[in-house]
């Protein structure tokens, strides 16, 4: 209570970041993996600092996972303090979701005023997608709130003419990157262009400045991945999904141009159509004959995207488990869907919700579209208002618009101010942003939330604007509020209304008449000589206007919580919880892994005879529980997906002759996370290795615990 009493304390603010806390921290103590690919890493960097340092998937540091580590080592840290639980591994992301709503408020406040603030707080809290990913262990949330750090270095450094400000500012970028990748460069053009827009020194200093600071950013950036280049490949793990073994092709190729293009070679080979396929189709998915829908949303034959559209089309590798084994999802590690979901079931075509399924795409999808592979869209100019992404971060854009025009409206050659150049920050952050997802090959919803920030700032900031109009002398910006009032309910009410047999009609009935009545309330004020002027009149209903417009997208950030969440392809709606990966499922995969079979467990540790390793898995999915929840070193004979080759037959047959391993659990479905594996090490195990009989250490539990357990021995 005596922090609310302090002087200059904003309640107001406490309690927006009290919001920001339920919507991303409530519940999350039921999450027993969260993403297993990510959360099985965790376990693994836990056991030694070499898994650590390299970020290893398996306890042997085999094979990296496919992103760069710096969220990893916070969620270890969180792992070491709290011990190993999908909550403590999501806390992280939560507190960087928090934090980033209130770095948008300090951001906001000094140059547009605490009202503003306040809004751009509150917009960036309750922006869906913020919500459905910082809920989860995926790596998005960090990474913006380091983004927003750096934002609020750049600011201050730009401000006070601090050359360490400015560093860190492009440093922290450098961090971002090793959080994930190229990912991160999406905001440089605002950074460099903020600077030389803002700051009040002489080119010849703004030429030094910048190219120190792009020093320092590159050296951040690419000091993991040169560091870990520079080491033998027999010293350290197979680099994951990089098809390559490097770092610098991973970053750049899989995790970065590749995203953009779609060119599935610049991600290694596996995938389908290479690297085997799914297992036991004949590398062939269900119902398309060996063809796969392109990633801008049209059907092309026998094309494929990236890597990641291939290894994203299942959930966080949620391996498909049947009577006698696996068969392995087909995502990569943040990541994608299997054919339409739900409750652990591959969804029937007939139903319509399958691949080209006329209702709710894979992955969550929403009603009523063709959503591509990713439930994304089809790529051009309005796919951000298309149904499969508008409702994840594009509810205010036509009130950004209104806006940002506003603040311009003021614009002159002599009065070039603060808020027209972070104004210009906001939308140099936003517009590249919104060209990439416009265009790109391939991405996940939960990407979007790169738009959060810019939209909750430029938001908060157009609302001030647009008020100082609104009660000024009649103008023509004068009516730039109550328009944008109404162009935004029109642009929600188009989001909500495809929902209406799920939620009610009410829902979409009652956003619209809020947003005419909020709209026609500005225009009768505005005109009403009696009311002229009296502002808190005039107040009072510009902030109740803008604050009808947060209803739908507050409904739909409360939706992971009421509807569930999936943690690998996270995605706020209705539907949230219906994609097909959420971690009580006991699936096998990367969401929700196949389950310890206690029995197994038992034998294998009755009859370990010094070996370092209890057992090899052939993936993730099944070794996860043991790491995690067990905290046993387990080898994982591949990484995510065929383009993952950590071991031949040559270097496994020297880990069993050290004496390091002899138990293998081999699983139907063959290595890895779904394209059919290395089948050469299959046939070197079954050819190599003895039987065990099922009723030694199977017992009673069958199909997701299923598979075939050999030992190997070598004399």
């Amino acid at each position: 209570m005596k922090l609310l009493k302090r002087p200059g304390t904003d309640v107001v603010l406490l309690m927006i970041l009290l919001l920001a806390a339920v919507l991303y921290g409530y519940g999350i103590w039921n999450e027993q993996y969260a993403n297993t690919y990510y959360t099985t890493a965790v376990g693994s960097m836990l056991q030694s600092f070499h898994n650590f340092f390299f970020v290893s998937l398996d306890s042997a540091g085999s094979v990296t996972v496919d992103k760069p580590p710096v969220t990893f080592w916070l969620q270890s840290l969180s792992a070491l303090i709290f011990g190993l639980h999908g909550w403590s591994v999501i806390l992280p992301q939560v507190l960087g979701g928090v934090g980033s709503v209130l770095l948008v408020y300090l951001l906001v406040k000094p140059a547009f005023g605490k009202a503003a603030a306040r809004l751009a707080a509150l917009v960036m809290a309750a922006t869906p997608v913020a919500a459905a990913v910082s809920r989860t262990n995926n790596i998005d949330a960090l990474l913006v709130f380091t983004l927003l750090l750096a934002t609020w270095f750049l600011f201050r450094g730009t401000r006070s003419h601090r050359m360490g400000s400015l560093l860190a500012a492009f440093g922290l970028i450098g961090v971002a990157f090793n959080e994930k990748m190229l990912q991160a460069y999406m905001v440089l053009p605002a950074f460099y262009l903020f600077y030389l827009l803002a700051a009040k020194v002489n080119w010849k200093k703004k030429t030094g400045t910048l190219a120190a600071c792009t020093a320092v950013l590159l050296a951040v950036s690419l000091s993991w991945a040169v560091i870990v280049d520079s080491i033998p490949a027999d010293k350290r793990p197979f680099i994951g999904s990089s098809g390559t073994n490097s770092v610098l092709h991973l970053a750049f190729g899989y995790n970065g141009v590749s995203r953009l293009t779609g060119d599935r070679s610049m991600g290694g080979s596996g995938g389908f159509g290479g690297g085997g396929g799914m297992p036991q189709m004949n590398g062939e998915m269900p119902g398309f004959s060996g063809e796969f829908p392109a990633m801008d949303g049209t059907d092309r034959a026998g094309e494929t995207g990236g890597q990641e559209q291939n290894r994203d089309a299942a959930a966080g590798d949620d391996q498909v488990r049947g009577n006698g084994g696996a068969a392995p999802g087909l995502g990569d590690g943040e990541r994608g869907m299997v054919p339409g979901g739900q409750n652990g079931r591959m969804q029937d075509q007939e139903a319509g919700d399958g691949f080209g399924g006329g209702g709710r795409e894979f992955g969550g999808g929403q009603p009523g579209r063709g959503g591509g592979m990713f439930n994304t869209g089809t790529a051009g100019p309005l796919r951000l208002f298309q149904t499969e992404l508008s409702s994840q971060a594009s509810w205010l854009l036509p009130f950004v618009l209104f806006g940002s025009i506003g603040i311009f409206a003021s614009l002159r050659r002599k009065n070039f101010t603060r808020q027209h150049k972070e104004a210009l920050f906001w939308l140099a952050w936003l517009v590249p942003v919104m060209g990439f997802f416009s265009i790109a090959g391939f991405f996940h919803q939960y990407y979007l939330i790169m738009m959060a920030p810019p939209v909750a700032a430029l938001a908060g900031a157009g609302w001030s604007q647009l008020w100082s109009y609104y009660k000024a002398p009649v103008t023509w910006v004068s009516w730039l509020l109550p328009a944008a009032v109404l162009a935004t309910t029109v642009l929600e009410v188009y989001i909500i209304h495809p929902y209406n047999d799920t939620i009610g009609r009410s829902w979409s009935l009652g956003i619209l008449a809020a947003g005419i009545a909020g709209s026609v309330l500005l225009v009768i004020l505005r005109l009403l000589k009696a009311v002229r002027n009296k502002s808190s009149w005039l107040h009072a209903a510009a902030v109740t206007g803008f604050l009808v417009l947060l209803i739908g997208p507050l409904y739909w950030a409360f939706t992971p919580i009421t509807y569930g969440n999936n943690s690998m392809t996270p995605a706020a709606g209705p539907d949230s919880g219906s994609s097909f990966g959420s971690g009580s499922f006991g699936m096998g995969g990367r969401n929700g892994a196949a389950g310890m079979n206690e029995n197994l467990l038992t034998y294998l540790k009755e009859h370990n005879t010094g070996e370092k390793y209890l057992f090899a898995a052939m993936d993730y999915g099944t070794a996860g529980p043991y790491i995690i929840d067990e905290g046993e070193q387990v080898v994982i004979l591949n990484g995510f997906n065929a383009s993952d080759t950590p071991y031949t037959t040559d270097t496994l047959k020297t880990l069993v002759a050290s004496g390091q391993v002899k138990y293998f659990l081999v699983t139907s479905g063959g290595m890895g996370g779904g394209r059919g594996g290395n089948s050469e090490i299959t046939a070197w195990i079954t050819a190599n290795g003895t039987e065990v009989p099922a009723a030694d250490w199977q017992g009673t539990q069958t199909g997701s615990n299923g598979g075939t357990l050999y030992e190997v021995t070598l004399d």
